[in-house]
């Protein structure tokens, strides 16, 4: 069998990833941390690293004799110190690179994200221009990709780069968990009546298009965006998880404008008074759903031959399923 390393494995998509590649014949391994929560990985036939992204020694351990390794581990946060998220994406990202080219890893396959790109924006493309928006998670994600590109010409590093948009799904503890527990309180509020464009990736056609990339050599030295390639607003997306859990329709809205400063204000406030929580409302949260933010799947659909299999229906459905059963 041929071994495999997942950094964040026991996160959501890293759990989801660690699954599929058991079913497709791999010897998985993982690297956590002595503290890490398993609990999504439980009675599965993993090797496990202790160790860190941040550390490199522990990662040349980890990847000696790997045939792919899979980085997802980051902070992914709307909230945090621009340090820490810097650490954490770019210098770890770099260290996972550096320890591939140390053991002759044959690729490294990295999960970005789309939201390099900016919000406010539709259909966008991996040529499009990733600017700079002045969140953290955003910027270091985009300042990782550059360098890992830059460290692969200089090295000879084969990589295959995947931007996902918003991913929901089982195991999904970050985002869809939150959202439906808000739903269920009543304390879920449209920006502009849920009119924004989303980009919903569903976990299972996202693992799918990263199963592919790495297994294509079209796919080496490219990067992807992968989405469910739906038209679709934040209302339809929330009326349809409502609706299949029996729950009430959202009606309360919030102008952007207004949302936006309340924001800000509530992060002024958090940073004065040094509080590591986030707001209930940031900036980040009111650009994500009061901006239209969609993504064409375009070139995964051609290099990758790339399609969703599961709809959305059923996507909602299967997440729904295991949010009563969890």
């Amino acid at each position: 069998m041929k071994k495999c390393l997942i950094t964040g494995i026991n996160g959501f998509i890293g759990s989801n990833l660690a699954n599929r590649l058991l079913e497709e014949g791999f010897d998985v391994h993982g690297l956590i941390r002595k503290t890490s929560d398993l609990k999504f990985l439980k009675n599965l036939n993993i090797k496990y690293h202790y160790g860190d992204i941040t550390d490199f020694e522990s990662l040349k351990e980890a990847t000696i004799g790997c045939y792919r390794v899979f980085h997802v581990a980051a902070l992914a946060s709307d909230w945090g110190e621009y340090d820490t998220f810097y650490k954490i994406n770019v210098e770890g990202t770099l260290n996972v690179a550096k320890a591939c080219v140390e053991n002759n890893v044959d690729r490294l396959v990295y999960i970005s994200t789309v939201a390099m790109y900016g919000f406010g924006r539709l259909d966008v493309k991996e040529s499009d221009e990733k600017v700079i928006t002045g969140f953290p998670y955003n910027d270091t994600k985009k300042i990782a990709e550059e360098k890992l590109i830059e460290f692969s010409k200089e090295t000879g590093l084969k990589y295959t780069i995947i931007k996902p948009g918003n991913v929901f799904g089982i195991n999904d503890h970050t985002f869809i968990e939150k959202y439906l527990d808000a739903m269920h309180s009543n304390k879920i509020a449209f920006i502009d009546k849920g009119k924004r464009k989303t980009c919903p990736t569903y976990i299972e056609n996202l693992i799918d298009a990263i199963i592919i990339a790495s297994n294509k050599d079209e796919a080496i030295n490219e990067d992807f965006i992968i989405t469910d390639g739906l038209d679709i607003t934040w209302k339809e997306f929330t009326d349809k998880f409502a609706d299949e859990l029996g729950f009430k329709r959202p009606k309360l809205s919030v102008p952007y404008k207004l949302a936006y400063i309340i924001g800000s204000i509530l992060e002024f406030i958090y940073k004065l008074l040094k509080i590591k929580k986030a707001p209930l409302i940031t900036r980040y949260r009111v650009n994500n759903g009061g901006l239209d933010y969609t993504f064409s799947i375009e070139k995964a659909k051609k290099i990758l031959g790339f399609q969703p299999k599961v709809d959305f229906n059923t996507s909602v459905k299967r997440t729904v399923n295991w949010y009563k059963n969890k």
